[in-house]
């Protein structure tokens, strides 16, 4: 896969920073394929003007329409041709008159949507990406009506702070998004545990030595992450992300991450009068799934009411309501073939709550809730459900080399942490 990049700005040199690194490195191996273009290359005065005084009056320039029509129309008629294949249905855009894959336009701006590292991994999956640098007091309206007719337009902000033009945000985009793109980091296991993949904050990193004197004073490593137990250190870590998180920034956490797992809703165990809510929650849950692994064929959007009520016998479930509205569940189960295997299933957390700790917190209840004879926790997920993955993995699963049982997905598993 490989990610085609248009800039259009009045100051190309800024974009220098992009041969650099990573980014450098990825577009040597063809892994981006990036075009600056120069606004004033599309003006046809002798003075290459792109700005005029504002009707209505008022202080500054506005960049003028004529120049920018030209430069997103120019950005439109170049052919989307990469050096490994790309599947130009994916983008789900054609050009209507032309029949060929359209960019989807990004515009920074301080009235844009907020840049976030979910909005990274989303145009980091686009096939083909475009960038308007605004300068001055930014564009003529007009130019988003010319572009929206062509081509999807999304205003993003960096920030809330006001820059001189869009050239610094776009680099830190860019940045964000080409990381992103697989094989531009070389190991990929480094982009699972960072800040923001699932709505909380890195958790603290270590390096050689063991202990530091530092001028007299010794600094020594926290001895879990001398233990060799992986699933200790799983724990340690999450636990570190919610303490950093809650002093650095709470408005990322969920009530039921301040006060444990789970405190703020309403739980119990599920009965059959659950059902219909539980078939409801689950189709809203997996219609991403089902769009992130392109098949609709996935157990939780096919099944039916009965389906559900026999998943209630073949496992415990467990539901929570917030305000009488079913918002989360999670089941678990012995293996049928495996009995010191416990089978984490069916995790779910209502659209509008999700990144907000619970699927994890979820998680970490089902597995307490395993026998004390169990000595392994098993689940499953579709094998292009990334940020599940991510968070699995954060929680100290690793995929397991055994072949699925169901076609299309993977298996992960982790060792039982014993505390005594």
């Amino acid at each position: 896969m490989s990610i085609r990049l248009d800039v259009v700005t009045i100051f190309p040199d800024y974009l220098a920073p992009l041969d650099l690194s990573l980014i450098g490195k990825a577009r040597r191996e063809g892994l981006v394929d990036l075009h600056v273009h120069d606004l004033r290359d599309f003006t046809h005065d002798r003075h290459r003007t792109v700005d005029d005084t504002p009707f209505g009056g008022g202080a500054g320039m506005v960049m003028k329409p004529q120049p920018w029509a030209e430069a997103l129309d120019h950005v439109l008629a170049q052919p989307l041709v990469s050096g490994n294949v790309v599947d130009m249905a994916s983008t789900r855009r054609t050009q209507e008159g032309v029949g060929h894959a359209v960019p989807r336009l990004i515009v920074p701006g301080p009235g844009g949507v907020p840049f976030s590292q979910a909005l990274a991994h989303e145009l980091a999956a686009e096939a083909w990406l475009a960038f308007a640098c605004g300068r001055y007091e930014g564009l003529d309206e007009r130019v988003y009506e010319h572009a929206a007719e062509r081509m999807p337009v999304t205003v993003v902000s960096l920030g809330d702070y006001v820059l001189n033009g869009g050239e610094v945000a776009v680099l830190a985009m860019v940045e964000a998004i080409v990381r992103l793109v697989p094989g531009v980091v070389g190991n990929a296991e480094s982009l699972v545990e960072e800040s923001h993949e699932d709505g909380l904050l890195e958790y603290p990193v270590y390096t050689k030595p063991a202990v530091w004197d530092d001028r007299g004073t010794e600094r020594p490593v926290p001895p879990i992450l001398l233990s060799g137990n992986h699933c200790a250190i799983a724990q340690w870590r999450h636990q570190q992300r919610l303490e950093r998180t809650a002093a650095r920034r709470p408005d990322l956490l969920h009530p039921s991450a301040t006060g444990g797992a789970l405190a703020a809703l309403d739980g119990r165990v599920a009965t059959a009068a659950d059902a219909p809510e539980l078939l409801t929650l689950q189709r809203a849950c997996w219609v991403d799934q089902g769009r992130a692994n392109d098949t609709w064929d996935i157990p939780p959007l096919v099944e039916t009411l009965d389906d559900v009520r026999a998943g209630l016998t073949a496992y415990t479930t467990w539901v929570w309501h917030s305000g009488g509205r079913l918002v989360a569940s999670g089941r678990g189960r012995r293996a049928p073939d495996d009995p010191t295997t416990w089978e984490v299933a069916r995790l779910m957390v209502a659209p509008d709550l999700q990144g907000t700790g619970l699927g994890r917190a979820i998680m970490e209840f089902v597995e307490t809730r395993a026998p004390a004879d169990v000595t392994t926790f098993w689940l499953n997920t579709g094998h292009r459900s990334e940020r599940l993955i991510r968070m699995y993995k954060k929680a100290g699963y690793r995929l397991s080399a055994a072949p699925a049982r169901h076609q299309g997905t993977v298996e992960l598993t982790k060792k039982r942490r014993r505390t005594s």
